[in-house]
């Protein structure tokens, strides 16, 4: 009986992570498509990530369910509460990536029926890379149970706090240099944004993969590299 008992938790909790690794999937493609339907203006691609977000919200009801679910029946301790409850964060905050890819998608239409040129529209495609091998990443590392990835993963989160000021600062300036931009590097620019939250949210996962395999926390403070409030500033 005991064994019997040992094997449904364990199959319990097998399955909450195997609903975090098609979230964590599911959050890398509608990135990745939300991003390409922007710099192409491909509506129907834009229109399919939109219709993506229902499905992250199912799965992330249904973790949550599952895990309320297995706290109340089995009353877990230690390690094997914190993988339940660090599982309902993590869905959160990958559900909350689908939200940001989705709103990147509903700006392809406001852009116009003309892709961005490519001058404005490489930065942006460069940062969108650069989220996306993170959002790939993290959900892989808790899947693999590699606490050290996970935290080099979170440090990594910097490097797209600076590209965000680059791009920032660089779509600024072609709408100063010709009007007609103005319209393409705002929507752009609500991109580039709307990424880099992308990235903090891939920290947050990081972190809480973290606690989870080694009951310790990372460090709260680390140096946010967004300068784009002091150009704002100035």
């Amino acid at each position: 009986m005991a064994e019997h008992i040992v094997a449904s938790f364990d199959e319990d909790l097998e399955h909450i992570d195997r609903l975090l690794r098609d979230m964590g999937d599911l959050a890398g493609a509608m990135t990745q498509s939300a991003t390409r339907a922007l710099l192409t203006s491909d509506t129907g691609l834009a229109q399919r990530v939109v219709s993506d977000d229902a499905i992250m919200d199912a799965k992330q009801l249904e973790l949550d369910e599952r895990a309320i679910t297995l706290i109340a029946k089995r009353q877990p301790m230690a390690q094997d509460l914190r993988a339940v409850v660090g599982g309902i964060r993590m869905a959160a905050d990958l559900e909350r990536i689908g939200d940001l890819a989705k709103n990147i998608a509903k700006r392809v239409g406001a852009v116009g029926q003309g892709a961005a040129p490519r001058k404005l529209s490489h930065s942006i495609d460069t940062m969108a890379g650069m989220v996306l091998s993170q959002v790939k990443a993290v959900v892989e590392r808790y899947a693999e149970r590699d606490a050290a990835a996970l935290t080099a993963l979170r440090d990594e989160d910097e490097k797209i706090d600076t590209r965000y000021t680059s791009v920032f600062r660089e779509l600024l300036t072609y709408m100063m240099e010709d009007p007609r931009n103005i319209t393409a590097c705002t929507h752009l620019l609500f991109c580039a944004k709307n990424l880099e939250r992308v990235g903090d949210h891939v920290t947050n996962i990081a972190e809480n993969a973290y606690y989870i395999l080694t009951g310790e926390q990372l460090p709260v403070q680390r140096p946010k590299l967004d300068e784009t409030q002091m150009t704002v500033d100035r």
